[in-house]
């Protein structure tokens, strides 16, 4: 039986990540540190910056009611944050090896990338990187850590990409519109990227957008819902917000430029994709623009040749995308600890996801191409 590889997991990092990695003597309570607020409540302080106590991620999946979230660390259940505890939830999903993103960091790296000193940006993403490597990679070739990148200047973003790869990270994480989160920051179409697109593909990193890092993608949820309907909400308009990212980016000409990166959109992009593919090709053609601006290919050839869309609870959009973008460009997630998780009955999920495909198109979904991707062994 083939492994399975679950392509977006997060981890919840533990009060210690930052502040026993970087220099008290320099930075002083600018570095990332929880405190308490009067009703016991924790909540993560970044450079002055207050964030919540999970970030942009969520520890749902662990607790009784998937509707609250821990207000405490130490409420938190270790198999969000410990990985042998981490490792005992995945073998009671029947998940071998897991592709992790940050949580407090920002599912994208984003509550770095708006940080205004580049240095304090820099130390706090390395510190990040040498974390899962530390703790993650090295408790067990079962964890797949992917580093986050500083925005600026261009030549750190390339120093540290290196750095972290030479140390095991097999994959990059990049916010999707780093000029929402920081002025200097170029928009990710700008030439000045080319640098980090060349490198990744030197060094065969796939570069990983997560959905949900920049809410003005989103339409919020009305403030008059109650709690769990607005958090029903975010769960479907969170990733709807790839839709412009990946529109952007097939049209970008970034693929073209180089024809060797891998691109993958996490958090349930699988449905989206069949769409988004059929209007850019039909309007490319109706309007000429293939023609009028001289793209090699079709816009969904492009996709097919260079990117990954990654499931989740889908059943419907694992089949639509199979069959119209090919199950090579589909990877599968259980999204733990996330409250929509699928966790701890992954197995069902993915018996009925992928009881229509054929015995190849499972095992691409399930385990080839993650393991070409991220360069994994069973």
């Amino acid at each position: 039986m083939e492994p399975v590889v679950s392509t977006d997991d997060h981890v919840i990092e533990h009060p210690d990540v930052w502040t026993s990695r970087m220099a008290g003597s320099r930075w002083g309570k600018r570095i990332p540190h929880l405190e308490r607020q009067s009703d016991g409540a924790e909540y993560w302080l970044i450079d002055g910056n207050r964030l919540p106590l999970l970030g942009s991620g969520s520890a749902g999946a662990l607790t009784a009611d998937r509707t609250s979230e821990p207000s405490r660390f130490e409420d938190i259940p270790k198999a969000a944050w410990a990985p042998p505890q981490r490792l005992a939830a995945m073998d009671q999903d029947g998940v071998d090896f897991s592709v992790l993103y940050p949580s407090a960091a920002g599912v994208a790296g984003e509550t770095f990338g708006r940080l205004s000193d580049p240095e304090l940006e820099l130390a706090c993403v390395q510190a990040y990187n040498d974390y899962l490597i530390e703790e993650w990679a090295a408790a067990s070739p079962r964890f797949v850590p992917q580093c986050l990148v500083p925005l600026s200047p261009i030549e750190q973003t390339l120093a540290e990409i290196r750095r972290a790869a030479n140390r095991g990270h097999k994959g990059v994480i990049l916010p999707p519109v780093p000029d929402r989160l920081r002025e200097v920051a170029p928009h990710i179409n700008d030439p000045a990227y080319d640098p980090v697109w060349s490198l990744c593909e030197e060094l065969e990193l796939p570069v990983c957008f997560h959905a949900g890092s920049v809410p003005q993608l989103e339409m919020g949820p009305y403030a008059g819902l109650s709690r769990p309907l607005a958090e029903a909400m975010r769960a479907i308009t969170r990733p709807a917000g790839s839709t412009s990212v990946i529109s952007n980016f097939i049209i970008s000409r970034i693929l073209e430029r180089h024809p060797k990166l891998k691109v993958v959109f996490a958090e349930s992009t699988v449905g989206l994709v069949p769409y988004i593919l059929e209007v850019a090709d039909y309007a490319f053609v109706q309007r000429g623009l293939k023609r009028q601006f001289n793209y090699e290919a079709t816009l969904s050839d492009l996709f097919r040749r260079q990117c990954y869309a990654v499931s989740w609870y889908d059943n419907a959009s694992i089949r639509q995308a199979c069959a119209y973008v090919g199950a090579n460009n589909v990877l599968w997630s259980s999204n733990f600890p996330l409250a929509t998780s699928t966790w701890p009955d992954s197995q069902s999920f993915i018996r009925r996801a992928v009881e229509s495909l054929c015995d190849a198109e499972r095992r691409r979904v399930l385990w080839a191409n993650a393991a070409e991707l991220y360069k994994i062994r069973s």
